[in-house]
């Protein structure tokens, strides 16, 4: 398997490589040895996407509002 590293994938690379892993493990023609290691790199797929959703959610709650509602920026991301 010479699969891109998780770690440098966009959050839409990883769910669909996500979604490949699940389309071939729900097939079920694939032997046991592939099945784990391709659970495995399930596994980092879904906690790649969650990070980068997290990450998301967190810019998304730091965008400040003008008295007309209108995005005026970003408040300083707490550093703690």
């Amino acid at each position: 398997m010479s699969e891109k590293p998780v770690a440098e994938m966009s959050f839409e690379d990883a769910m669909s490589a996500l979604e490949g892993v699940v389309n071939r493990l729900e097939a079920g023609d694939v032997p046991l040895e592939d099945s784990i290691k391709l659970y495995e790199r399930g596994a980092e797929l879904k906690a790649h996407c969650q990070k980068k959703l997290a990450e998301a959610e967190e810019k998304v709650a730091q965008i400040t509002f003008d008295e007309n509602g209108q995005p005026k920026g970003t408040t300083p991301v707490d550093p703690a």
